[in-house]
């Protein structure tokens, strides 16, 4: 996961250095100190999913450029064979594997997440993006929290909310579990 973090600090620093981009203004865009900001490009410290689609709506480029180093080519139709998704493990708990990152242009995102259970977890880290997100439990239970609500989902369970509100998740039990989340701005 470090060398990955390294990679995704390295493309922001890319990204900046050929748009002649101050680093305090993508610190601002994604809602960060500067010297965190920095330390995110230097690969020390992770950034949301939500927060590289932020950056990447912004400065005209595709999420998946900055996650994968890989842009997308297929306009017509774009097929992901199972397991085979461009993956990117966010945090020890969380793997985010792309259905949609070949794709030109694509309106939504759409990941296969994998959330590893933490029985020692007592903090869940909530997240806030533009638009919506659809998820849909595929293996496993989560507990979800969005805007002050917690639930609980179990596999076959599905939840469509706004995005704008803090969310977040964390596996119950000792399974993981693997869900498929839609994203729309």
């Amino acid at each position: 996961m470090e060398s990955q973090l390294q990679q995704i600090g390295q493309r922001l620093q890319g990204l900046r250095d050929v748009l002649d981009i101050p680093a305090s203004e993508v610190a601002e865009l994604i809602g960060v100190a500067l010297d965190k900001y920095m330390r995110i490009e230097q690969g020390e410290v992770d950034i949301t999913i939500s927060n590289l689609m932020k950056i990447a709506a912004k400065y005209g480029v595709s999420a998946e450029e900055l996650m994968f180093a890989e842009a997308p080519h297929m306009k017509s139709y774009f097929v992901v064979r199972k397991g085979q998704g461009m993956s990117v493990e966010r945090t020890k708990a969380y793997k985010y594997q792309s259905l949609v990152s070949g794709f030109v242009g694509h309106k939504a995102d759409v990941f296969i997440v994998t959330v590893e259970p933490k029985p020692e977890a007592h903090t869940v880290y909530k997240n806030t993006h533009a638009g919506q997100e659809f998820n849909l439990i595929l293996e496993g239970t989560m507990q979800l929290y969005i805007g002050g609500k917690t639930m609980i989902l179990d596999e076959g369970d599905s939840i469509y909310f706004d995005s704008s509100k803090p969310h977040g998740m964390m596996a119950l039990g000792d399974k993981p579990v693997r869900m498929l989340a839609f994203t729309v701005a």
